[in-house]
Order: C-alpha cells, then structure tokens, then sequence
C-alpha cells in the first residue's frame, strides 16, 4: 500500500474493536499491505461510523461469511499468500471458525499468527470477558495511578488496551516476522494485555526492589507525590504540568517562577513537599497557562501548558510536525515513529466493510471471484 519499511508486507487482519485494529493500523502505517476481513453481516451497517474509525485507516477490507465452507476457504487462501494474520478474539473461537494457527499454519508454514486477548490464551481467567480497567487491574497499575488519599483514576484505555495490548502484539509480530525471514518457519504470537502492563511496569517494580518507591498512591516521585512532578492550575482555570526532576532543571523552575531556593525547603525534603506544593500552587495561579508556556517554553524547567485533544491538534507546538496530518476535513495522528528512507503514511479515510472485496480478489489471482460474489461467500461494500 505505502512505501514504508513494511512494503511488501502482506497481512490479514480478522476484524475485531479496540487494540487488534489498531495494532494492523500501525503495520499499515509503516506500509504493509494490510487485508481486513470483515464479516458479510457488517457490510449492511458500513456508514455507521461516517468512515471515522481512524483505526481502520490504510487498509483493505474484504466482507466474508466466515459460516459458511466457502468462506472459510477464501481466508485460507488468503493466508497463503500472506506473512501474517492477526485476531482478537477469545481463546477458542479462530479454531472453531477452522481457522486456528494450525489450519492457517498447515496452508502457510512461515506464517506469523498473532493473537490478542486480554487475559491470555491459558490460565483462570481465559475465557473470562473483559476490558481495559479490568486488565489494568489485576496488574497493580490501576491501583498505583492516582492521588494520595484519593481513588485510582483511570488512564482511558490507553495503558492496556494500546500500550499492553497493541504495541506488543505488534513487537512480538515483527519479532517473529523477522525471525521467520531466517528460519522459514512462523509461529503463534500470545499478545495478552496483562502481560503487557506487567512488563510495561518493569521500571516500577525496579524502583520498589531499591526501596525508592512504596506501593501506595500518590506518594511517590513519579505519581503526584513530589510537588515538581505534577500539575497545577492557572489563573484562567486552565492547567500546566511540572516535571522538574533533574537538579538543574529544577533550579529553572524556580528561577522562571521568581523564587529564591534558599528561602525554601530542599527539592528532596519530603518533609517540605507540602510547603513547596502551596508555593508552586500559589504563584501559577497568578498567570493563564499560556502566559506561562510563553515564560517557560522553549527551556529546561521542564512545564508543558496542558492542551484538551482539540487544542493539541492545532497547537503550534505540534503543527510545527505536522503531528495531526488532515485528511479529508478530519485530523488524525500521524505515523509514528519516523524514518529516515522509508517513511510511513497515513493513507486518508478508513475504508468501510467490504469496501474492496472485488479489489482484493483480484489482487490476490481468485479466478472465482464472480462465483464466490454470486454465492454470498464473499461481499462487496
């Protein structure tokens, strides 16, 4: 589809919500070609979304009835014209479709086969539904993110969904991708959300074996305990974000919000904290956020004005990357990260359901195209 470093990269995505589709969004971003398959039944409900879904952005999609024989055999054959398929679905389910890692497998031996679930492929909970609070959950993260004295607070669905589930999922897929160059043989991917916050706490749990972090909310260096390393409100109700950990970056914090250091307690005095958070709360309600973005930025204080998903869209800071590309009337993040020679692309709207079945048929050498549309097996948005 692009010319990314993934060109020539060929995948099957089997349609499902949240972080399966945007882990094959982010491999078509980096240009591989990748096939969505849509089940027949969601082709009448296409326009729902407006074409909005940006997840689906990049790709293809076919609309196949996967109950029936006929179905089920195009996707097989699909895969044998592919370097990899992934799914979303709970533990079981891609093997009583028949089309499991082993019948994929037995099509494609170097196929990679990637799986996302939230609790894992085995183990207690594997049949069990669930959803991102309820991964972060049982991980500790959930309960580590919040102020003290205060509830947890939920991070969206950022932490489990997309950085547990997606972004490893796609690691592990490029991993095996890679290594099935060498050996030319694929393997199962097991992308469980759950394992994928656990090691995304590594850096945490390190802390804590060094005695530098205590397992409850909102006391720590990093978590709203250490008054330079929070947020604050402006005069205008709006808010910045501190993050001054560095002892030099720390002293031009100060210096920028008019304070001498001598006259107050040590940046490490956690006996202090509470004095130092009055005065930092005080003298950053004596300006708007964007006064003091204007103070402190471009500098080493390390304070970032705290802009709402519209503002970020357009703010300097960020069109000046060109961070939220527009397509179409609407903008969306750009790929991400960047590259040098081969430099990825978001490819304009999401495609709908079936949008490119008769497409993809033809891509693919389906001498029975006309047949298989005929039959029902197959549907074109």
């Amino acid at each position: 589809m692009g010319a990314g470093p993934l060109d020539g990269v060929r995948v099957i995505e089997l349609a499902g919500i949240g972080p399966g589709p945007f882990a094959a969004m982010l491999l078509a971003d980096l240009g591989a070609d990748v096939i969505r398959v849509d089940r027949a039944s969601a082709v009448a409900g296409a326009g729902a979304t407006g074409g909005t879904d940006f997840t689906n952005r990049g790709k293809r999609s076919i609309a196949i009835d996967l109950k029936s024989d006929a179905g089920r055999d195009v996707v097989l054959r699909m895969v044998e014209k592919a370097d990899v398929l992934v799914e979303g679905f709970r533990p079981g389910v891609t093997e009583r479709l028949g089309l499991g890692p082993d019948d994929c497998l037995a099509r494609n031996r170097s196929l990679v086969y990637g799986r996302m679930t939230g609790w894992g492929q085995d183990g207690p909970l594997a049949q069990s539904a669930g959803h991102d609070i309820g991964y972060i959950a049982v991980t500790g993260a959930l309960h580590a993110i919040g102020r003290a004295g205060g509830p947890p607070q939920v991070p969206m669905n950022l932490l489990g969904d997309f950085a547990g589930g997606s972004m490893y999922l796609v690691v592990g897929v490029l991993a095996a991708l890679l290594e099935s160059r060498i050996s030319g043989r694929g393997q199962v991917v097991d992308a469980a959300i759950v394992d994928g916050v656990a090691h995304l706490s590594t850096f945490i749990h390190g802390f804590m074996a060094g005695g530098l972090w205590t397992d409850e909310r909102g006391v720590n260096m990093l978590d709203t305990g250490a008054p330079w390393y929070d947020v604050y409100e402006t005069a205008d109700g709006k808010h910045v974000a501190v993050g001054a950990i560095e002892p030099q970056f720390y002293a031009e914090l100060l210096a920028k919000l008019g304070l001498d250091a001598a006259g107050l307690p040590g940046q490490h005095d956690r006996a202090g904290w509470d004095e130092l958070r009055e005065t930092f709360a005080a003298r950053f309600k004596e300006r708007t956020r964007d006064e003091w973005a204007e103070i402190f930025l471009p500098g080493d204080a390390c304070v970032a004005p705290v802009l709402s998903l519209t503002e970020a869209a357009e703010h300097p800071y960020n069109t000046a990357r060109d961070v939220f590309p527009e397509h179409a009337g609407h903008r969306q993040p750009a790929p991400a990260p960047r590259f040098s020679r081969t430099p990825g692309e978001t490819a304009g709207l999401p495609v709908l359901p079936g949008g490119q079945t008769r497409d993809v048929l033809a891509d693919l050498g389906f001498a029975d195209a006309d047949d298989l549309l005929a039959s029902g097996a197959v549907v074109q948005g």
